[in-house]
């Protein structure tokens, strides 16, 4: 019997070890050599989170001196993409653009999510904060936070307001607005920022929470205007804007964010590395002039342990306004 364990054991060792080379840790070494890494955006191309997701791509690139593709997988206020990235193999192949929706949002506001944002994820870095602004039609009649509560108030058929989809900041936004101001508003979602802004510029919809360099170009035109920024403080990009709560809303203030994270199960000297390189590159001038100045974000580049703090606070937040508004996305 002895020395039929010592016959077998070579061939235990051997397969012990094809067993450790099929795993994820045992190619960590090898990253990124064995194929291009695809990052996937989980909304339309154009919007904040693809300037972020192109723009670390772009320097991932050249520092891991390995191709990353982005691949925009939108719908169901990103969570079809992150539910794709859920599935996928955590080898470093595959990054994912996470967003205050994906992340946060989206947790109470959908009753059945294809993927757990805590448990199906690792953090990589929280990128940036960025503010929204509250944004009507220019030909409303309205030049004030206060002008457009007067307005809500007096008149029933101005009581909607557009997003940029279901279950994204904009939308909640929303309806924070509606809750603190003590007016019922209709939702209006649409798919993505560029709809939904030509809508409420037409007139068809009043008004609507987005991102301020969006709505600059049909500011300039004079077919919107600008009433307030969403964050406690004033913005540099805007400094003129006031804040929701110097408009007199108070407890009013919120900032959207983007992130990047690994599906579950990612070597740790991968995302180590991931970490290390990204937030290098958002220390970069022109990424800080893309994003800082084109943008309005507030670059953070945090560590993995600070984003998943982060989302553990942000996840019962919205979680307690949605149960309280009645918001769905279903």
């Amino acid at each position: 019997m002895p020395s039929i364990h010592r016959a077998t054991a070579p061939l235990l060792a051997l397969f012990s070890l094809f067993a450790l080379l099929g795993t994820p840790h045992a190619h960590a070494q090898d990253w990124p050599a064995a194929k291009p890494i695809t990052y996937v955006v989980p909304f339309t191309a154009g919007g904040s989170t693809d300037i972020v997701g192109r723009t670390v791509a772009h320097k991932l690139q050249e520092s891991l001196k390995q191709s990353v593709v982005v691949e925009n997988k939108p719908g169901q206020a990103g969570g079809i993409g992150a539910a794709y990235v859920a599935k996928a193999a955590p080898d470093g192949y595959t990054l994912f653009g996470g967003t205050i929706s994906t992340h946060a949002i989206n947790a109470s506001l959908y009753k059945k999510l294809p993927y757990d944002p805590l448990k199906d994820f690792e953090p990589v870095t929280l990128v940036a904060r960025l503010p929204n602004v509250l944004i009507v039609n220019a030909q409303l009649g309205v030049n004030s936070v206060a002008d457009l509560i007067a307005l809500l108030k007096k008149d029933p058929s101005k009581r909607m307001f557009a997003s940029s989809g279901a279950g994204t900041s904009t939308h909640l936004a929303g309806e924070m607005l509606a809750d603190l101001i003590g007016v019922p508003l209709t939702h209006v979602p649409y798919k993505g920022t560029p709809p939904a802004m030509t809508d409420v510029a037409a007139g068809e919809v009043p008004f609507m929470f987005d991102q301020l360099t969006a709505a600059l170009p049909l500011v300039k035109a004079g077919k919107l205007k600008l009433l307030a920024v969403t964050t406690g403080q004033r913005i540099t990009l805007a400094p003129e804007l006031p804040t929701m709560i110097e408009s007199g809303i108070a407890g009013f203030e919120m900032s959207s964010w983007q992130a990047i994270y690994v599906p579950k199960g990612t070597p740790r000297p991968i995302i180590q590395r991931l970490h290390a390189e990204i937030v290098k590159a958002l220390k970069q001038p022109d990424v800080k002039a893309k994003l800082t100045d084109q943008l309005a974000m507030e670059i953070v580049g945090s560590t993995p342990e600070e984003l998943r703090d982060h989302m553990a606070k942000e996840i019962p937040r919205w979680a307690a306004l949605v149960k309280k508004s009645g918001a769905t996305a279903e």
